[in-house]
């Protein structure tokens, strides 16, 4: 177990480079709305609501921890807490990628503990799989009021439901499996590891276990709409609980479906747009959006960072 994971190369640049690029994207989407009315905004959340709100949003790391616990014990590879801790953590370093698929990083950092490959993927599906339903399932909170959302949802259940009918009809992936085994090349053998993870995802659907998975994923995304909820009202933006879900699991859906890197451009414009629809000025929309995104995507990126730093020692 003295593998050593790098932050270096390929995901050296890939980290460098989301960060200047969406700190050049924020600065100018900051300057639309005015440098000084959005620094006035910002300024109004002080350090305690701040604190307060950080806490709320690791909690919610928290949980999903959990969550990643319990699919690695459903796939009979129960680690330790802390080393399981810091492996979790360190894959938040390649968030920004699309559809978050650079988290695929941990596969790599469990190699270490005698975790295939298809084990560790099986996990991570099967977390982005709770995410998409947790997401689905904030975002009916205010759709009455905005059924022109309605298409992206319905085409995130049917994405959901193709994902859970693959997971739960293993003869059906079986057929898929020996169709790929007659062919060669490239796609064929891509296909045949994927069949491999969704075999694998099955013991971590089981009904009890899906309960569980949905309620902690409902509390930690949950968390972090509270946290929007929180930015809102610490500047006095009159922005109801209901609708302050809905815009943060609508823009996370919309980025996640965008596939830009960590649905950067794509999910901020949708949270700005629906918080100036709801009536919140320009400057206030975009300084609680810049401060979200940096209490949530970009703390998560420095810390999986510092993780990553610290499997070199």
């Amino acid at each position: 177990m003295n593998q050593v994971v790098m932050l270096s190369g390929w995901r050296y640049r890939i980290l460098v480079g989301s960060v200047v690029c969406s700190a050049l994207a924020y600065l100018v989407v900051s300057l639309w709305g005015g440098w000084a009315a959005v620094s006035m905004a910002v300024s109004r959340v002080g350090w305690w609501e701040g604190g307060q709100i950080v806490g709320l949003v690791l909690l919610g790391y928290g949980l999903r921890f959990l969550r990643w616990q319990v699919y690695l014990n459903a796939l009979r590879h129960p680690l330790p807490w802390w080393p399981s801790l810091k492996i979790y953590l360190a894959g938040f370093a390649l968030t920004t990628t699309p559809g978050k698929a650079g988290e695929a990083l941990r596969g790599v950092l469990l190699k270490r503990w005698d975790v295939p490959y298809p084990h560790s993927f099986a996990a991570l599906f099967s977390e982005r799989l709770s995410d998409l339903l947790a997401m689905v399932a904030l975002a009916l909170f205010g759709l009455s009021a905005h059924p022109e959302w309605l298409s992206m949802i319905v085409a995130c259940l049917v994405l959901l439901a193709c994902c859970v009918l693959l997971v739960s009809r293993p003869a059906l992936v079986s057929a898929i499996d020996r169709q790929m085994g007659q062919r060669s090349g490239w796609l064929p053998r891509v296909l045949r590891h994927v069949v491999q993870v969704l075999h694998q995802s099955r013991s971590c659907h089981t009904p009890r276990r899906q309960i569980g998975a949905t309620l902690l994923s409902l509390l930690a995304w949950g968390l972090e709409a509270l946290a929007f909820y929180w930015i809102l009202d610490a500047m006095g933006s009159d922005v109801p609980l209901a609708f302050a879900m809905f815009i943060y699991a609508v823009s996370m859906l919309a980025g996640a479906l965008s596939f830009m890197p960590g649905g950067l451009g794509s999910a901020e414009a949708v949270m700005v747009a629906l918080l100036v629809s709801g009536g919140v000025a320009l400057p206030d929309a975009i300084a609680a959006t810049v401060l979200l995104r940096l209490a949530t995507l970009w703390m998560a990126v420095g810390l999986g960072a510092v993780m990553l730093a610290y499997s070199k020692q």
